[in-house]
């Protein structure tokens, strides 16, 4: 079924776990169904927007653009409390050498697993912080997040791959951590050790479910059981799932697969890091 230089991504394996059908559409299919995800929509794409706007925001703050600056930029009450909480209460202690938007790959169970961090926050030799931003609505528990393919997704690749990251030294699994920083509640963070059985696993999992995934026969994936998740899904007219979104006030994070776009069409470029911003604070 998948291209043999098919990528894999935290959202793509998400989308499978939760329902193999969306995979299919969204990723070896690549349907565009011009559905809402969330009601009332254009407030759903407002937020979306004022989303990436953030992460565009600290993106070209940790690049090194003063804060002064950018400030002017903002539109939007929602960005402009973000982005005055990102500047009072962004993650302390972080390692000094930070790397906004780095684009990382590992070969797994035949395929390329490929990881894109909001920040990766390194003292070589010594640890290295995945740092990500969320703007969700309504945060997600904890063990919710443990759950995610993101956590499992990230600080595995940046084990695997991050060397380059860390004067050439491969980083051990004790020397990672992740963050979920959020931005409507920034006094809260969620962090997640990283520990060797952890990442053996990661690897054991993330390896079983690229080879399932890459194994599977041509033909129709099913459908998720869960008819909750068909109601912020584009894809639910398509499936005869219904035809209205599910309210916005109600939209998890774990349900916004599009808050960020992950770019995966972009993804065959190859990446040099030595065009890897170095900043260090």
């Amino acid at each position: 079924m998948l291209p043999p230089d098919f990528q894999f991504s935290q959202a793509s394996l998400q989308d499978y776990v939760d329902c193999p059908r969306r995979f299919q559409l969204r990723y070896v299919e690549r349907v565009a169904w011009p559905a809402p995800q969330a009601d009332p929509p254009l407030e759903n794409e407002r937020y979306l927007q004022q989303g990436a706007a953030f992460h565009r925001l600290v993106h070209q703050h940790l690049l090194g653009l003063p804060a002064e600056q950018l400030s002017r930029l903002i539109v939007g009450e929602d960005l402009g409390q973000w982005w005055r909480n990102y500047l009072e209460a962004r993650p302390p202690d972080l390692p000094p050498l930070h790397y906004p938007e780095v684009l990382l790959s590992a070969p797994v169970g035949g395929y390329r697993l490929v990881a894109r961090y909001d920040l990766v926050a390194v003292a070589p030799g010594r640890r290295a912080v995945v740092v990500d931003w969320k703007t969700s609505r309504r945060r997600p528990r904890r063990e919710r997040l443990a759950q995610r393919l993101q956590t499992r997704v990230y600080p595995y690749v940046l084990v695997r791959a991050g060397a380059q990251l860390n004067d050439g030294q491969p980083l051990t699994p004790a020397q990672v951590e992740m963050i979920y920083w959020f931005a409507p509640s920034p006094a809260h963070p969620e962090r997640f050790v990283y520990d060797q059985d952890r990442y053996a696993q990661d690897e054991a999992r993330l390896t079983a479910l690229i080879e399932e995934i890459g194994g599977l026969a041509v033909g129709e994936l099913p459908r998720t059981s869960q008819g909750r998740r068909c109601d912020y899904c584009s894809y639910r007219s398509l499936c005869e799932r219904g035809v209205m979104a599910g309210p916005l006030a109600e939209l998890e994070d774990e349900q916004e697969g599009e808050e960020v776009p992950e770019q995966e069409e972009n993804w065959d470029v190859a990446f040099d890091f030595e065009q890897i911003a170095e900043i260090e604070y």
